[in-house]
């Protein structure tokens, strides 16, 4: 089994091979092992845009919007992804982003894990039909279980999810009001033994 190590290194310089900046060949470097590690396929997805990328022109995005749509062929995944990382502290006023055409959005999603942890918040991704929730670059969950990640997204929507607690107030209060048993009334005896208190001084 290959370490990540070893998947980031070899990553890296096969997209400098490929003709990326070494700078945009770490950033996919980085993504590739972040998809290997969540047992997601980073590098078979990236060896089929590789060869795509050999016959086929796509499309970059610099200035992002709303609703975003390529022109004449498919969003280039590295770029876009390199482009919304780049800029997400701003992006992420918008409370919903939508992308028309991206190929291998399996790369782009690589971008956007690791976007949810500059911001801080989950990012919800739907691809078509399919939902995946990104948790600050620790988890990804996907509805992919057992089926293939596409070639295409004909539509993928990007939203900034709300830090929110996943419990209610009454919850809460529940709790910490049974917490509240744990609780010691100080005592002058428990005065004198905490730390700091003692009524020697050994300077």
């Amino acid at each position: 089994m290959k370490s990540l190590s070893e998947i980031e290194t070899t990553v890296k310089r096969a997209s400098k091979a490929a003709g990326f900046s070494w700078g945009v060949s770490e950033e996919i470097a980085k993504g590739v092992r972040s998809l290997e590690f969540f047992s997601l396929p980073g590098i078979k997805h990236l060896n089929g845009y590789f060869k795509d990328r050999e016959k086929k022109k796509f499309d970059e995005l610099n200035i992002f919007s709303e609703n975003n749509l390529a022109n004449n062929n498919f969003f280039c995944p590295i770029l876009l992804g390199v482009s919304f990382l780049d800029q997400v502290k701003s992006l992420e006023n918008y409370q919903k982003i939508n992308f028309s055409n991206v190929a291998y959005p399996i790369l782009f999603l690589s971008f956007l894990t690791r976007s949810s942890e500059i911001i801080g918040q989950k990012i919800q991704i739907q691809i078509d039909q399919k939902e995946i929730l990104l948790n600050l670059n620790v988890n990804i969950y996907s509805s992919y279980i057992n089926t293939e990640f596409p070639k295409v997204a004909h539509k993928l929507e990007v939203k900034f999810i709300k830090n929110e607690d996943n419990f209610s107030e009454e919850d809460w209060k529940s709790l910490y009001k049974l917490s509240e048993n744990t609780f010691v009334e100080e005592t002058e005896s428990l005065k004198k033994g905490a730390a700091g208190a003692g009524l020697t001084d050994n300077d």
